[in-house]
């Protein structure tokens, strides 16, 4: 595989750490008292800020964002809004289910992306991706079947709706980075630190400041309904043990994993990197077996062997991926 390939599936990998220890460190959080709302606020508060300081610091980075025009900052707002619903029913099933089948649940979206994907962007090409998707898919009926009949119906529901959104968020973005149905854009210097007059000149939006404006646009929205439902999210109002957890997600599960899935997924395509990012439920779950002592039972290991072994199997041919941009905040 070339370099700039292997590069951008090291990213997505690296990305899919930061999310996966995202429900653990939220399930410490939930134990001090603070509930999924005010986790999110103040995940995307001090995401945001963190994004928008690094974007403080780099020259070139606040001059693409001087450049950009009112309608690509409302787009990149508005995907962040899309998203929120997303983020939402993510950490609110950790809230009531196991984190280990939240995880598990969403091995649903590789499948969902793919199939939106022959309709309104980009598909796999070549035999080795969809024999590596059904493997996955596969995988991911074996772990689901494992469900435990005890199992909150909400968790489960929120759980459900998670990927679904998701799916239909990373489609869009996309198809605002640019991917069409049948077209495969050219390499392009899309990652932070990118000549900004060749980005300029392209139409480009650098990373850095897509992902901060997407940010930016779930937090509004987060705020909004924790203002309308009186959620108590004041810094004063959060328990002082919550309060560890909530930086640890804010930096590791968003400032750092958007970064890297968005530069990850510039190189190596949507459909590809949502399934590199299948590592995640499995980081995820490895966490909550060797933390929180969750169970998983025969059939959900060997579920996720075969989603590991698919991963590997998508990324050791020489199919061509599509190069777009998609930023990920989940």
């Amino acid at each position: 595989m070339r370099r700039h390939r292997l590069v951008g599936i090291a990213l997505v990998v690296a990305s899919a750490c930061g999310y996966g220890s995202g429900p653990l460190l939220a399930k410490g959080v939930y134990a001090a008292g603070t509930d999924w709302l005010t986790l999110l606020v103040w995940r995307f508060t001090l995401g945001a800020a963190l994004t928008l300081a690094w974007i403080a610091m780099q020259p070139a980075s606040r001059a693409a964002l001087r450049r950009m025009s009112r309608r690509q900052v409302a787009v990149f707002l508005g995907l962040g809004m899309v998203f929120s619903g997303n983020a939402a029913t993510y950490y609110a099933a950790v809230q009531y289910a196991p984190v280990s089948l939240v995880a598990l649940l969403l091995y649903v979206y590789p499948a969902l992306v793919a199939v939106l994907a022959m309709r309104f962007g980009q598909s796999f090409e070549g035999r080795r991706p969809w024999i590596a998707l059904g493997i996955a898919t596969f995988g991911a009926a074996l772990t689901i079947g494992g469900i435990e009949s005890g199992t909150s119906p909400l968790g489960v529901t929120l759980a459900v709706a998670s990927p679904l959104i998701y799916s239909g968020y990373i489609v869009l973005s996309a198809r605002v980075a640019g991917e069409r149905r049948g077209s495969i854009p050219e390499p392009r210097r899309s990652a932070v630190g990118s000549d900004p007059d060749t980005s300029a000149r392209e139409g480009d939006v650098p990373p850095l400041v897509a992902a901060a404006l997407m940010i930016v646009g779930t937090w509004l929205v987060l705020v909004v309904i924790a203002a309308a439902v009186r959620e108590p999210a004041l810094p004063w109002q959060i328990p002082a043990r919550s309060w560890p957890g909530l930086v640890g997600i804010a930096i590791l599960s968003t400032a750092v994993a958007i970064q890297a899935f968005y530069a990850g997924v510039s190189r190596i395509g949507a459909a590809h990197a949502a399934l590199v990012s299948t590592m995640e439920p499995v980081f995820a779950i490895t966490l909550a077996v060797l933390v929180l002592g969750e169970r998983l039972d025969t059939l959900q290991m060997v579920g996720a062997a075969f989603v590991v072994v698919a991963v590997v199997l998508a990324q050791t041919g020489r199919g061509v991926a599509a190069r777009v941009a998609v930023a990920r905040e989940a």
